[in-house]
C-alpha cells in the first residue's frame, strides 16, 4: 500500500485549465449583465419611443419632423386637419413651405437659416398657412434642433393662434379709431374753431359799430357770422364723419338681399337738385334685368354719398356725372364717372388714405374732411368689394366698385 506522501499533485496544466475556466465564467458573467443591461436599455427606449409616438401622434396641435431642407419626413393627423388634409399621404414627403401662404413664405426661409445655418437649439414664429381650399389660418410654429444617425433634424409644433389674431386684429382697429379721434381733435378740429375765436374776438371789436344802423356794419357782421357758419359747418362734418368712422369700426354689418336698381334710383334722386343748380347733367344707367346684392343699406348709401359729392364738387358747369350699373361674370360692377377736373397722377395713390394729403377744395368753395373716401373704401372692403379709379387731369374721374 502506498503511503499517503505519495499521493500524486494536481498537475500545472490542470491549474491553469481550472483558471481559464473560471476566468471563462467570469466573462460569461459580464456579458450577461452587459447583456440584461442593454436589453433593459433597449426596452426603455422602447417605451420611450412608444411614449413619444403617442405624444406626436394624438396632440392636438400639429406635429413635423423636417429634413434641412424643410421637407417634412414626419407628421401627425392634426397636421394633416390643420392643412385640410384628409390623408398624411399628402403631407409627408412635401415642403412645408409649399403650404406658406405667398407674403410668408420668408418666415420658413428664417427658420431655416436660424436653425441649420446659424446652429440655434430652437426658434419661434408666428406665420401664416394656407389650407387646400385656400382659406388661410394663423400658427404659432416652435422649431427645436436634434441630432439623428442622418444629421440633424427639426422637430416642430404648430399651434392654430387665428382667434387670438382676429382678436388682436379687432383691438387693433379700435385702437386706429381711438387714434383717429385724436387725431382729429388735436389737428383737424384745431382751425375752425381758431377761425371761430378769431371772428368772435374781431365782432367784439366792433361791439360800438354793432349799435350803429349802418347798411356798412351790418354786412360787416353778416360777413364775419357766415365765416362763423362756415366753421362750424367744418367742424360738424369732420366729426359726423369721425362718429361715422367709429360706428363703423365697432359694429358687424347686416346685410339684406337688395335690388340696387331701385335702390341707385332712390340715392340717386337725392343730388338731382344740387346737380340742376350747378348745371351738372347727372343720369343714372341701368341694365333691364334687375341685379340683386346683399348689401347694408345705410352703410352702402355712404358710399355712393361720397362719391357722388366729390363729383358734383369737382365738375364745373355744363358737365357730366354718369352712374352704372352691370351684371359682369362673376360680379357686379358699380360706376361713377364726372367729367370734372380729375386727379393729379401724384396724389392719387393717396385718395383712399385717412386724411389724406390728396385732399382738396371744390370748385364751389365745398372743402372736404379728408375722411370721405377713407371711409368709403373702407365700406367697400365689409361688402367683400373692391374699389379703384382712373383718372385724368381736365378729363374727369372714374371710380369703379366691384362686388362678388
Amino acid at each position: 500500500m502506498a503511503s499517503p506522501s505519495s499521493t500524486p499533485a494536481s498537475s500545472a496544466p490542470e491549474k491553469k485549465q481550472v483558471q481559464s475556466l473560471q476566468q471563462k465564467n467570469t466573462r460569461l458573467r459580464q456579458q450577461k449583465v452587459a447583456a440584461d443591461e442593454q436589453k433593459a436599455q433597449d426596452q426603455r427606449y422602447e417605451r420611450s419611443q412608444d411614449r413619444f409616438r403617442t405624444v406626436f401622434e394624438n396632440s392636438p396641435m400639429g406635429q413635423k419632423i423636417i429634413d434641412p431642407d424643410l421637407r417634412i419626413r414626419q407628421a401627425n393627423q392634426a397636421l394633416a386637419t390643420l392643412l385640410g388634409l384628409k390623408s398624411l399621404k399628402k403631407v409627408v414627403g412635401r415642403k412645408i413651405i409649399d403650404f406658406a401662404h405667398p407674403d410668408f413664405v420668408k418666415d420658413w426661409e428664417q427658420l431655416q437659416e436660424q436653425l441649420w445655418d446659424h446652429k440655434k437649439p430652437s426658434f419661434v414664429l408666428e406665420t401664416c398657412l394656407v389650407r387646400q381650399d385656400k382659406s388661410s389660418f394663423w400658427c404659432r410654429v416652435t422649431s427645436v434642433l436634434f441630432p439623428d444617425e442622418e444629421g440633424e433634424l427639426g422637430y416642430t409644433t404648430l399651434e392654430d393662434i387665428t382667434a387670438r389674431k382676429q382678436l388682436e386684429l379687432a383691438n387693433q382697429h379700435l385702437y386706429d379709431t381711438q387714434e383717429t379721434i385724436l387725431q382729429l381733435a388735436a389737428h383737424d378740429l384745431k382751425a375752425p374753431i381758431a377761425n371761430i375765436l378769431m371772428i368772435m374776438t374781431m365782432l367784439r371789436g366792433h361791439a360800438g359799430v354793432l349799435s350803429i344802423d349802418s347798411a356798412m356794419a351790418r354786412q360787416d357782421v353778416e360777413a364775419l357770422l357766415g365765416l362763423v357758419e362756415q366753421a362750424c359747418g367744418k367742424a360738424d362734418a369732420l366729426l359726423r364723419d369721425v362718429l361715422f368712422l367709429g360706428q363703423l369700426e365697432a359694429t358687424r354689418l347686416k346685410k339684406h338681399r337688395t335690388n340696387l336698381g331701385a335702390f341707385l334710383d332712390k340715392r340717386v334722386a337725392v343730388f338731382r337738385l344740387s346737380a340742376q343748380d350747378k348745371g351738372i347733367h347727372l343720369r343714372l344707367n341701368l341694365p333691364k334685368t334687375p341685379i340683386h346684392a346683399d348689401i347694408h343699406a345705410d352703410k352702402f348709401g355712404r358710399i355712393l354719398d361720397n362719391l357722388l359729392a366729390n363729383a358734383l364738387n369737382f365738375t364745373p358747369a355744363g358737365g357730366k356725372i354718369r352712374v352704372g350699373l352691370r351684371q359682369l361674370k362673376g360680379r357686379i360692377r358699380l360706376v361713377v364717372h364726372d367729367t370734372g377736373l380729375g386727379i393729379p397722377e401724384a396724389l392719387q395713390p393717396h385718395v383712399f388714405d385717412k386724411f389724406t394729403s390728396a385732399s382738396r377744395p371744390g370748385l364751389y368753395g365745398d372743402t372736404t374732411t379728408g375722411l370721405g373716401l377713407f371711409i368709403t373704401k373702407q365700406i367697400v372692403e365689409m361688402h367683400q368689394g373692391k374699389i379703384w379709379l382712373d383718372s385724368k387731369e381736365n378729363e374727369g374721374t372714374t371710380f369703379f366698385i366691384d362686388l362678388e
